[in-house]
């Protein structure tokens, strides 16, 4: 059995001592549940190989399917990517926000293969939701590696978990920690795109619009 923790009137101090505790969690190999602007998430430490295959099972995710993961900051994402012209581009105008890059992975890598389903790719985001971002920033100043698995809170083929109620319906007995901050701001996945390459391609249109990303791409070439 999980803990489920409500932010609902709590104070500030109570919030930092229980995103410090889910760091712990974390750094502990623990499976935790946490809100960000778009849908809920579920992940941890993305070099554990223990909670990796964990993460799997409780999803009933196929493991030709990678995870993608949420990063504190650009800094964080060039330890383990590359970045092309288009990525830096992207990642600057969009991040912090709700847009993915899908990126080459560095060949010696931190992150093992079995995140990436073994692919020479990885999806990367930078979110804006300060709880998850706070907890992100605070494993960094650790000394650890400022990244968490950040999959989808639902079984895999269901739609995505939206209030934190939800998250805890379904997996409170399964997974370790829930942070309920109630519902999400925009209820929509994020958009994810693929700049591995030169040729763009967009995987999954969310909030952020392929026009809108066309125009910053357009814009910065003038």
């Amino acid at each position: 059995m999980g803990f489920l923790i409500k932010f609902s009137k709590k104070t500030q101090e109570d919030i930092d001592v229980f995103l410090e505790t889910t760091v712990d969690f974390i750094i502990d190999g623990k499976l935790v549940a946490f809100p960000t602007n778009s849908v809920y998430g579920i992940g941890g430490n993305p070099q554990n190989l223990e909670l990796i295959q964990r993460l799997y099972d409780i999803k009933f995710r196929d493991r030709n399917k990678g995870f993608l993961l949420l990063i504190s900051d650009y800094e964080e994402a060039c330890k383990i990517a590359e970045f092309n012209e288009i990525g830096k581009k992207l990642a600057s105008h969009f991040w912090p926000g709700q847009l993915t890059l899908i990126l080459k992975k560095k060949e010696t890598n931190l992150i093992p293969p079995e995140v990436t389903a073994n692919q020479d790719t990885i999806g990367l985001r930078v979110p804006e939701n300060e709880i998850i971002l706070k907890i992100l920033n605070i494993l960094k100043s650790k000394g650890q590696f400022g990244g968490i698995i950040g999959t989808s809170a639902n079984y895999s083929g269901e739609s995505p978990s939206i209030d934190g109620a939800q998250v805890a319906k379904t997996f409170l007995g399964t997974i370790d920690l829930i942070l309920d901050s109630g519902k999400t701001k925009s209820k929509i996945s994020t958009t994810i795109v693929d700049c591995s390459t030169e040729k763009l391609k967009f995987l999954r249109i969310g909030k952020i619009t392929e026009e809108e990303i066309r125009d910053i791409l357009s814009s910065e070439e003038d």
